[in-house]
């Protein structure tokens, strides 16, 4: 058993892993694409990130408050329309940052592009964390403003997060117990070490509730001192305790946790993202589009003598990146549902992790972003997990290191040589 459970700690680890490591990989996607058109690194893209994540909170809330629904009730369009709507305010803000900050100082020293780049992600995030106006409100209070204030907001489960791989062990009609709490099984139930059992049972509608109310599903938490069988008709307590009358004769099943789940979120996260990473390696190396961003950045004048219409080809480019961290945003407080203040100090290490993942990887290098990214979600939950989470971070930061000194121009970066 304790090799068994070595081994699903090792692939719980490994999947999470690879699920945040595909968030690392979008955002990375941004600052690659940026810089292997017009070779600065855009500091900005990170606080694109925080607004479509902020945005995507503002949307949901909006959007069910309008509705007159709670949000783990909505139906799947309100999660894709929310996802469009932070698609739409990145790319915006994406194409104005390029087209009113980036652009004037095209010809202009990399020193100044830096700074302005720095000022414009301080803009963000001061703008916003500025009190602004109430577009939702929930118990009287503001649940959503515009700018989006100081107060860190939890976003709303727009998505049921279920494990996947539940098993059901049994299944038939429940009674009360002797005492508030218990509850007897017409099945067999045997219980395993290192698994949680649940029971999920369906509620009748009140005696008072309205005409046309429906039934729901409750769940209850199988709470045993020890491993074992429990035989029919035996008591069993549960969390949290309900009434007899309240279970009595109900349908029920019994759900069995696996000693690695698989949650639906994660699952969304990685296939999302994988499709977008496949969709981006389609549109860079086989359209006509790609060829001209391959172009451009190869050299901004050649291309231009040529007839590529480069300021088009970069606003495009930093529209793409933006829709990229778009995607991220909205993925990300699906796993994670606490949403700071965007002056927060997780948001700029998360910035930061992305930026490295794209250095490691190969800066200006699509694959390389993507490969940075799950390298640095690997070491950074192994090492976590196995050697100290206090030093999370410094896993990080010290492969970036490591690299640079190795192979500065990253694992699958190559070296331009100029003449001179």
């Amino acid at each position: 058993m304790g090799i068994r459970i070595r081994v699903a700690d090792f692939v719980q680890t490994l999947i999470a892993a690879i699920a945040v490591g595909s968030l690392y990989a979008l955002v990375a996607l941004g600052y690659t694409l940026v810089y292997g058109v017009l070779k600065f690194i855009n500091f900005a893209h990170s606080d694109i990130f925080v607004l479509g994540t902020w945005t995507s909170l503002t949307a949901a809330v909006v959007i069910t408050n309008k509705m007159g629904i709670e949000p783990e009730h909505a139906p799947w369009w309100v999660a894709m329309c929310v996802f469009l709507l932070a698609i739409a305010m990145c790319a915006t803000f994406g194409y104005c940052i390029e087209r009113f900050a980036y652009r004037p100082l095209r010809g202009a020293p990399r020193l100044n592009v830096l700074i302005t780049a720095i000022g414009v992600s301080l803009l963000l995030q001061n703008v916003g964390q500025l009190p602004g106006k109430t577009v939702a409100e929930s118990g009287g209070s503001p649940a959503a403003t515009i700018p989006f204030g100081a107060i860190p907001r939890n976003m709303p489960a727009l998505i049921e997060d279920r494990v996947l791989n539940e098993t059901s062990v049994a299944e038939g009609t429940m009674a009360g117990g002797s005492k508030r709490g218990t509850v007897k099984l017409d099945q067999n139930l045997t219980i395993e070490a290192e698994r949680q059992y649940r029971i999920e049972y369906v509620k009748p509608p009140a005696a008072d509730a309205p005409a046309g109310a429906q039934s729901s599903i409750e769940t209850l938490n199988v709470v045993v001192a020890e491993p074992g069988t429990i035989a029919a008709g035996e008591e069993i307590s549960t969390q949290p305790r309900r009434n007899a009358k309240d279970v009595e004769g109900t349908k029920y099943r019994v759900l069995r946790s696996p000693l690695v789940p698989i949650r639906l979120i994660d699952v969304l996260i990685v296939t999302g993202s994988i499709g977008l990473m496949i969709g981006l390696q389609i549109l860079v190396f086989k359209t006509k589009l790609g060829r001209a961003m391959r172009a451009v950045s190869h050299s901004v004048e050649t291309a231009s003598l040529m007839g590529i219409n480069t300021n088009a080809v970069i606003s495009f480019t930093f529209v793409l990146g933006s829709a990229l961290a778009a995607a991220a945003a909205f993925l990300y407080p699906l796993k994670y549902p606490l949403v700071n203040q965007t002056a927060h100090g997780i948001w700029v290490l998360l910035g930061l992790k992305a930026f490295v993942a794209a250095v490691v990887g190969g800066i200006g290098n699509v694959r390389g972003a993507v490969l940075g990214g799950f390298l640095i979600a690997l070491i950074e939950f192994f090492g976590s997990r196995y050697v100290s989470t206090e030093l999370r971070d410094v896993y990080v930061f010290g492969l970036l290191i490591l690299v640079l000194l190795l192979r500065p121009s990253g694992l699958l970066g190559s070296t331009a040589r100029e003449k001179v």
